[in-house]
């Protein structure tokens, strides 16, 4: 993982710079360059705020980040990951634990080689810690859970999991997921191909899984030669 990041950060690397040294000279004419394609989206953006529905915000930041070459930046990006893992685990479950020896939790006796299967829907969804906790709001994660990751260390959200036994691909995960979605929203406009809201229930069983299959309209937003 370690080298790809490197190679990708190379090849962006060479196209910014490039970009930088035709926009230095004085005799740069011709076609926009790849940079010049990638950032014309971003005239007249307003980037102040949070008042745009979930969809823009992310796709003007996932804009930004096409000139800064850097996927760290997209913090509203990142909200929207953690708000969607919070809400729509892939399981609402865990895996099953056993006890390595006997305990006291909450005043009650646990026996060493007991199973536990923690309900991590009900964790990520308790009130007290979630304030509205069946809306979806992204924004909670620039404020007031800013703070709250999903690596492990929170155990209000653990949809990987914790300690020993967590998801091994937690990581590779993340930046598939964040790096997959910048440029979908980067390179197409998506749409409701109907007036009514989208169904979010999900089925029943051990994974999760939505009821309603998803139907949404999509739209390039690039010059055609850049979609191969």
């Amino acid at each position: 993982m370690k080298k790809t990041g490197k190679e990708l950060d190379a090849i962006v690397g060479e196209w910014v710079e490039e970009h930088k040294q035709r926009r230095a000279r004085v005799d740069a004419k011709g076609e926009p360059d790849f940079i010049d394609a990638m950032l014309s989206v971003l005239d007249g953006a307003d980037l102040g705020g949070f008042d745009a529905d979930t969809v823009n915000k992310a796709t003007i930041l996932a804009d930004r980040v096409v000139s800064e070459s850097d996927i760290s930046k997209l913090v509203y990006l990142q909200a929207i990951v953690k708000e969607t893992l919070r809400l729509y685990r892939a399981a609402p479950l865990s895996a099953p634990r056993e006890f390595t020896e006997d305990c006291t939790i909450g005043g009650y006796h646990v026996w060493k080689g007991t199973r536990l299967i923690t309900n991590l829907w009900k964790i990520q969804t308790y009130p007290r810690i979630w304030p509205d906790p069946f809306e979806f709001k992204p924004e909670r994660f620039l404020t007031t859970h800013k703070d709250v990751d999903v690596k492990g260390l929170h155990f209000e959200l653990i949809p990987f999991g914790s300690g020993r036994r967590a998801c091994p691909g937690l990581a590779f995960g993340l930046q598939m997921v964040q790096l997959t979605l910048a440029s979908f929203v980067h390179a197409f406009e998506i749409s409701n191909p109907s007036s009514a809201p989208i169904d979010m229930t999900e089925s029943s069983g051990l994974t999760n899984i939505k009821a309603t299959p998803l139907q949404v309209l999509i739209k390039p937003r690039l010059p055609s030669q850049l979609y191969g």
